[in-house]
């Protein structure tokens, strides 16, 4: 410090030589004693070398010298002024000693660190086994084997834990999936996991009474928490030959996700061989149940289709843009958009879903999945995906939605697809007939229009020509945005080599055919 501090017992090598001292020439070299976390001493001076430590020992003068990042060598001459040791941080200074104060050239050292290391060794295994065994006991309080009676009976709750703390997620689900581009961007999702018996009491035991529908990975149903509160739960495919990926893709990445327009996972249920997923219950079902239904889609009026169609393109803008993660659906479609109490439009099932990193705008894969009538030509063709993919999907869904008819109802027409009867509708100025007789009526044609129009630049064969989803919305809520023209898309039909299969969520690679028509 400046009032006082250390001294050398021993002076080094060189200040025995200029003192005359005879005995210098028999004693060892100079060496250095490393202290760590150091706020540095005063005065120093920078040296442009690589060789810190050579350059100290060439010097008679140096007493001490550090390698600090961003700055590089710091050498001290002479008295070392106002050193503090701190308890963290700091950097680390190399004091020059003389031999015989180091004990034995750093032996003595040396056994004190072996000492220590081998002390703090022993403390961190006692430390793992206490938290291995405290984790076992608290496993066994808090997911005991009970009967279904009993854990309906015993408690209003559910038994649930932390997915990252529970020990019944097995090697095949924690292990890697594809995710993220470094690493796993999506480990440590804290997400609630529920007692398998349990979810079979809510669920009447799987019953056909309680089943809501059949998706490409296994049945849905709808559940009863003890409490009252009403769950959907999805049960993986043991036949499903692709939906362990699925499921481990769809329980890590919406666990991360939080918008009005994206279902909300509650948890999931993992034994053996049964897998779930827990979602919140969507009482009015899917979009499809209502769009494509004669009698139920006359409930969906003019205001409502749009609130959907808004709906569904702000909760897919916040996957593409405004999320923490950079996320590709590669499944939108009427049966993947669910409607809670209200109507409200939201995207579920993630299984297929896909996430970017960093300025990553595109992939490429060998394994074309999705489904016929929603996939875009260059993924269909090609295996390229990127959010202008979900944004063709957006523009099928729109036209689906705005028509009340499915892509794939034209197989047996002169149109190909309902993209190929749009446009020929839009470029002969009829495009109101492609709306729902139930609603044409008393829609406003200028906002039906518009909206046939967002649905045609959503479709355009090339990736570039589409706009992304933040143009999409911006046309949708603003009239005053002038929207350019669409072209004629080319490519309108995708169909099945022999004959048409519920292939919804399967891998669909090597049944596809595209057929190619040229514009008049």
């Amino acid at each position: 410090h400046w009032s006082s501090g250390c001294e050398r017992i021993t002076a080094l090598k060189g200040d025995q030589r200029n003192g005359n001292d005879t005995r210098a020439n028999n004693v060892g070299e100079d060496s250095f004693f490393d202290s760590r976390s150091m706020k540095l001493p005063d005065f120093a001076s920078v040296v442009d070398t690589e060789d810190c430590k050579g350059s100290c020992l060439g010097n008679a003068s140096c007493t001490a010298y550090a390698q600090v990042i961003g700055i590089g060598c710091m050498i001290w001459y002479r008295d070392l002024v106002d050193i503090q040791h701190f308890k963290r941080g700091g950097s680390t200074l190399h004091i020059r000693l003389a031999h015989s104060d180091l004990g034995d050239g750093g032996k003595n050292n040396r056994i004190m660190i072996v000492i220590i290391s081998t002390v703090l060794a022993g403390l961190i295994c006692l430390g793992i086994m206490v938290c291995l065994v405290w984790r076992y006991k608290r496993k066994l309080k808090v997911l005991p084997i009970v009967s279904s009676a009993s854990c309906c009976n015993d408690s209003d709750v559910l038994p649930v834990l932390d997915a990252r703390k529970s020990t019944e997620m097995s090697a095949e689900i924690s292990g890697p999936v594809e995710l993220g581009l470094e690493g796993n961007q999506l480990s440590g999702a804290e997400l609630p996991f529920y007692n398998f018996s349990c979810m079979s009491v809510a669920t009447n035991n799987f019953s056909e009474e309680n089943k809501l529908g059949q998706g490409g990975f296994g049945p849905v149903y709808k559940g009863k928490l003890p409490s009252g509160e009403e769950i959907a739960v999805k049960r993986l495919s043991r036949r499903s030959g692709q939906g362990l990926e699925e499921f481990k893709n769809e329980m890590m990445l919406i666990a991360k996700l939080q918008h009005r327009n994206l279902v909300r996972l509650m948890g999931c249920s993992i034994q053996g061989d049964e897998k779930l997923l827990v979602y919140e219950f969507m009482p009015n079902k899917s979009l499809d149940c209502f769009i494509f239904d004669p009698i139920r889609q006359t409930q969906l009026d003019w205001a409502r289709r749009y609130e959907i169609i808004e709906g569904v393109a702000r909760g897919l803008l916040y996957l593409h843009r405004d999320s923490r993660l950079r996320i590709i659906h590669r499944d939108l479609k009427a049966s993947n958009i669910l409607l809670d109490e209200n109507m409200n439009p939201k995207i579920s099932d993630f299984g297929l879903a896909r996430i970017f990193g960093g300025n990553q705008s595109e992939a490429n894969t060998a394994r074309v999945v999705g489904t016929y009538g929603y996939m875009s030509p260059e993924y269909a063709m090609e295996g390229l995906f990127s959010v202008k993919s979900d944004v063709y999907s957006f523009g099928v869904l729109l036209l689906e939605i705005l028509s009340g008819r499915r892509n794939t109802s034209f197989r047996h027409s002169d149109d190909s697809s309902l993209i190929g009867y749009a446009w020929n509708l839009w470029n002969d100025r009829r495009a109101m007939e492609l709306v729902d007789p139930c609603i044409r009526d008393s829609s406003p044609k200028n906002k039906i229009l518009r909206c046939i129009q967002i649905g045609m630049l959503c479709v355009q064969d090339s990736a570039a020509q589409r706009p992304n989803m933040a143009n999409v919305v911006l046309m949708l809520e603003s009239e005053a945005k002038t929207l350019p023209i669409p072209t004629q898309p080319l490519i309108t039909s995708m169909r099945y080599e022999d004959t048409v299969f519920n292939m919804d969520g399967l891998d669909v690679s090597n049944d596809l055919t595209v057929t190619v028509l040229v514009g008049r």
